[in-house]
């Protein structure tokens, strides 16, 4: 290694030149022209260095790299236009030092470095092995290099000659080959080439096998175009249909067809164009699909409306056990499109209700009581906005969306059309379906609803929308907006019995290959399933527990060659196992600081347990039990109505700073969160303080202000069903939901002895006992 005077420097653009290779490049910068002069002038010596970015007109020492090659300037060319070709051979590596950028050309200082003749190692020795054999095999595979061109160059006689001149041939990327450049032991510079070399050998493979791949098609299509044109001249020997009997067909059929007249010109177009394209165009397919999509649609074909209201009622009333306002709000939209003969613009009804009530079979029930064709199309988890709006033809593989898909099977414009589970609607990057949904549900402009794929406004006002869901609170309000909600709260007991008997166990008989015959349950099972089996405000489980049963009946029938097996009482167990649940889970014991407390879910009502622990401290409060911010707010409220209240409720009024306080709702692993535990939360820290029991048989629901009121709240009927489950006598409820009480069915009310409240003085009398 020597240290030498300043040299002229040429900054390359994306280009390394390697000791040993001889390469020519055309410089066209006046700094580099002034640079090969100077070096003409002396020893014809050039020193080498990359631009870090090639886009940099005029680098400065920090944008060029530390290292390059000392080379020989062989020959120079000047070209028209001002431009220089230079021929060098590259010498020896070195390294630059006090880079100067200013004046007419680059120089720079450097250190060179001098590689010794050293006997080779049997490592280098099979590094060098591999590295021929990865020259051979690139020679082989890259169809632009000349064969035998990477052979015939590369210099095999060392290690640092072999990586030096294969290098120069080589597709390295400007990293890449800067590192090999600056790699100054040859054995770890054979190893460095190496591992770039197996990347570019599978790079090579993968383009090959491409390139087949691609050749291979290209032959097939021909194949297929040349045997194509054979079976037009059979098929127009043996008199079977050809490319112009197609067309023929298509032209008979859109004259046939009764096609509004926009979507027939748009027909007649799609089949100008067809006639133009060669069958053997992927483009002759997809005109053809187009074409069948547009005579398969029932652009005008509709259903009578031949409406029959008491055959309507008495659909209903077969198929659906109770329900009763839910049934008379349907016979009165039935009724409302008998009278507006045609004009069907109303509400979208939206029956919202937890799993299991029966909100689809109702929708299906109302098509047959139509007498129209139903189609339904669950949305639950759709993200992709084009499931609705299609995907547009530019696009392979395109469709139309799932409405339009329903419509083309329905055969009808007018059906009844439900959207299921509208409540779990979904939006990512792939568009927001719900905005699609305006459109559909919107009577003011789905008359003209146009799918992507078909480019033509398709009548969506004589369809009939129902739309189902859980909960309300996830449809978007845009989307509510265009709803009539109608609430399916849950069964009674006694409605769930008279489902099951009409209902349940003949489906499950007939499904599981018995007959009423060979199984049968007696009344007292049945209501011990709806008891002790199940607990739900629908009846989708009490339906499994009759399944399971009836499979059960189905193997003993079998097994023991049985001739019928009765469900009962007594054996109730073998069939279903131990009781999952006891009907009067209601403590029997007054407690304090426990109050039962009444919440409202997707999948109906249940009762809360609200305890609360007071211990000295310093007026920390705790909330446990996975509460949400709503819980969260109504228990900091309700401490602080009873710290502004603390004479009337004879508490001591320091309790905020001298004790600790602790509320948990148990089952800590389910997230709470609502708008109805104010009076629950109140009455529980209460009795804490005072030391005062709260009556076992009592539940309470409601929201409180800072001042006592008692506020009204909402799923008050699924509330009371679960209260009533739960073997409780007594419900205090807001004064205000005093209207929805007498809306609801008397078989909910009947077994509950409902007080209402207006302050939070009248819960604590109800719900404490004296000392």
């Amino acid at each position: 290694m020597s240290e030498k005077t300043k040299i002229p420097v040429i900054a390359l653009r994306d280009l390394i030149i390697f000791p040993r290779t001889v390469s020519h490049f055309d410089c066209g910068r006046s700094k580099s022209i002034a640079a090969i002069e100077e070096a003409e002038m002396k020893d014809s010596k050039v020193f080498l260095i990359a631009q870090k970015d090639a886009e940099i007109e005029n680098p400065k020492a920090e944008d060029l790299f530390e290292y390059g090659t000392i080379a020989i300037i062989k020959q120079i060319l000047k070209l028209p236009g001002g431009i220089v070709r230079v021929l060098v051979e590259g010498e020896t590596r070195a390294k630059a030092e006090n880079i100067e950028t200013e004046g007419d050309y680059i120089k720079a200082n450097y250190q060179e470095f001098i590689e010794k003749e050293e006997e080779p190692t049997n490592e280098i020795l099979a590094a060098k092995r591999l590295v021929k054999e990865d020259i051979d095999e690139y020679s082989n595979l890259d169809t632009k290099l000349v064969p035998g061109l990477l052979q015939s160059v590369v210099d095999e006689s060392t290690a640092s000659s072999l990586v030096d001149t294969a290098a120069m041939y080589i597709s390295l990327e400007l990293k890449e080959a800067q590192e090999l450049l600056e790699t100054l032991d040859p054995y770890d510079r054979m190893l460095k080439f190496h591992a770039i070399m197996k990347r570019e050998l599978e790079l090579l493979s993968i383009e090959k096998n491409i390139d087949s791949k691609v050749k291979y098609n290209m032959n097939k299509i021909q194949k297929e175009y040349y045997l194509k044109e054979q079976i037009k001249v059979i098929n127009k020997e043996l008199g079977e249909d050809s490319e112009e009997d197609t067309i023929l067909n298509y032209e008979i059929k859109i004259e046939e067809k009764n096609l509004p007249e926009y979507v027939k010109e748009k027909a007649e177009k799609e089949l100008s164009k067809l006639k133009k394209v060669n069958s053997a165009s992927p483009e002759y397919t997809v005109i053809l699909n187009y074409l069948d999509w547009i005579l398969d649609l029932p652009w005008t074909e509709m259903d009578e409306e031949d409406i029959d209201l008491n055959e309507a009622r008495e659909i209903l009333n077969n198929e659906h056990y109770g329900l009763k306002e839910i049934k008379e709000r349907i016979l009165e939209f039935i009724a409302v499109r008998k009278l507006s003969e045609g004009n069907h613009k109303g509400p979208i009804l939206c029956f919202v209700g937890p799993p299991g009530v029966g909100k689809t079979s109702i929708a299906s029930s109302i098509a047959k009581a139509l007498n129209k064709e139903f189609v339904r199309m669950s949305v639950g988890g759709v993200t992709d906005e084009s499931e609705i709006r299609g995907h547009r033809r530019t696009y392979v593989g395109a469709m139309p969306g799932r409405i339009i898909n329903l419509l083309k099977k329905a055969g009808k414009n007018n059906p009844v059309f439900l959207f299921d589970e509208i409540d779990k609607i979904g939006n990512d990057y792939r568009g927001d379906p719900a905005s699609a949904m305006l459109e559909v549900l919107d009577p003011e402009q789905n008359n003209t609803f146009t799918d992507r794929y078909l480019e033509l406004p398709f009548d969506l006002s004589n369809v009939f929308f129902i739309a189902t869901a859980n909960t309300t609170q996830t449809i978007p309000d845009a989307l509510l907006d265009r709803m009539e909600i109608i609430r399916l709260s849950g069964y009674t007991a006694k409605e769930k019995f008279e489902i099951a008997k009409k209902h349940l166990i003949t489906k499950q008989t007939k499904e599981n290959g018995l007959t009423p015959s060979k199984f049968k349950i007696s009344d007292s099972a049945l209501r011990k399933i709806i008891d002790n089996y199940t607990r739900e405000a629908g009846v989708r489980g009490l339906e499994k527990e009759i399944s399971k049963a009836a499979r059960h009946t189905a193997l003993d029938i079998i097994e023991n060659d049985k001739k019928s097996v009765s469900l009962t009482i007594r054996n109730i167990t073998e069939f279903l196992g131990e009781e999952k649940y006891s009907f009067d889970t209601v403590d029997k014991l007054n407690k304090i600081g426990s109050v039962t407390g009444l919440a409202w879910t997707r999948v109906g009502g249940v009762t809360l347990e609200v305890e609360t622990a007071i211990m000295k401290g310093t007026g920390k409060l705790t909330l446990t039990g996975q509460l949400g911010n709503v819980m969260k707010e109504s228990a900091m409220a309700a401490i602080s109505y009873i710290a502004s209240n603390s004479a009337y409720y004879k508490v001591s009024p320091d309790f905020r700073t001298k004790k600790d306080i602790h509320i948990h709702v148990p089952e800590g692993a389910v997230p709470k969160d609502g708008p109805s535990a104010g009076v629950t939360m109140v009455t529980s820290v209460l009795s804490a303080l005072t030391k005062r029991k709260v009556y076992n048989d009592i539940a309470m629901t409601g929201e409180i202000s800072l001042r006592g009121k008692v506020m009204p709240i909402g799923g008050l009927k699924e509330k009371l069903l679960a209260a009533e489950r739960m073997g409780i006598k007594r419900v205090v409820v807001p004064i205000d939901n005093k209207k929805d009480v007498l809306e609801i069915e008397d078989d909910v009310t009947k077994n509950l002895e409902i007080h209402y409240a207006k302050d939070v003085k009248e819960v604590i009398k109800l719900a404490l006992k004296e000392k």
